[in-house]
């Protein structure tokens, strides 16, 4: 998976999980006239890919949003997130705008791109005539992520915004301050502990701590800290009895301290990953060979440890 990748299904599972945050940040501008009566749905990627050119996006996440009443026409969203202002075509926007509008037999379509980076250079306008007529004007809703102040979402209720807060403009001394206010909003609003995990890699990809960082973040912040701790000894439990579960069913004592060796591998190699990012070959194969006793200890230790090392070396 290439990098930009990557980022595209970053932000397509953002997306996809909060479809209604994700509009009300990304898309202000039209997301006002979304209230609670609204329904927001999101349209199935591989029911398109049938009948779209190969031109079809690597992320494209239309929502439609439809009002049960009637007595407002169904609008749809077309999301699309750029790491790369190189890369983006306004010209292949336009193009699948229209496709998509024909497909859907609509001429109520907002096209929003997400910028990771870059600034209103970017174009956001598409005329095409002569000097005596214009023949066809396209432009889209333009979020440039990098030059929203963080300092105006710090204590947002809009999950989408508090996530990220590492992706706006903030000061490189705030930057321990602004990963902890993710934190916290990640914690505070959403109270799914798999989707607070899932999350929390999203924060740590676009702060990117170092271990100096990540200890000034400990020393300053130790409720949210706690959190954190708490959710991982709660993934923890859940990977064991899952493991126990998946055992019992198989129902011989061996395959219960399979299921439940397994279950522990699973959350440990997650939280692993997410603590000190993707893990070498060697770590993943010393992980799969390891018995239940040296898997429990070594996810006991991932709380305190600061380094991979300390994983395997702390008793």
């Amino acid at each position: 998976m290439t990098r930009k990748n990557s980022h595209d299904q970053n932000f397509k599972n953002l997306i996809l999980d909060y479809p209604r945050q994700a509009l009300a940040f990304f898309a202000a501008a039209e997301a006002v006239d979304i209230d609670d009566a609204a329904s927001v749905t999101p349209i199935r990627q591989e029911q398109l890919k049938q009948r779209l050119s190969d031109r079809f996006h690597e992320l494209d996440v239309p929502l439609l949003v439809e009002w049960p009443d009637g007595r407002r026409e169904a609008l749809l969203f077309i999301l699309e997130e750029e790491s790369d202002p190189a890369r983006f075509s306004i010209h292949r926007l336009g193009h699948y705008c229209l496709d998509l509008a024909e497909l859907c037999q609509t001429q109520r379509v907002v096209p929003v791109v997400i910028f990771l980076r870059g600034d209103e250079r970017i174009p956001d306008r598409l005329e095409l005539g002569s000097g005596r007529h214009t023949y066809l004007a396209f432009h889209y809703l333009r979020c440039l992520l990098a030059r929203i102040p963080a300092a105006n979402h710090l204590d947002s209720d809009n999950l989408v915004a508090r996530l990220n807060l590492p992706n706006m403009q903030w000061s490189a001394h705030h930057k321990v301050d602004i990963y902890a206010q993710a934190i916290r909003g990640l914690l505070e609003l959403e109270p799914d502990p798999e989707k607070q995990l899932k999350y929390i890699d999203f924060i740590d990809i676009y702060t990117a701590l170092d271990d100096n960082e990540r200890r000034i973040y400990r020393d300053r912040y130790p409720q949210e800290e706690q959190g954190m701790t708490r959710l991982t000894e709660r993934l923890l439990e859940q990977g064991k009895q899952q493991g126990l579960h998946q055992g019992m069913q198989q129902g011989l004592h061996q395959g219960i301290q399979q299921g439940m060796q397994q279950g522990e591998l699973t959350v440990l190699s997650r939280l692993l990953v997410r603590r000190f990012g993707p893990l070498a070959p060697e770590i993943e194969q010393r992980l799969r060979q390891a018995g239940i006793e040296e898997l429990e200890r070594w996810a006991e230790n991932v709380l305190d440890a600061e380094t991979l090392d300390d994983v395997f070396s702390l008793h």
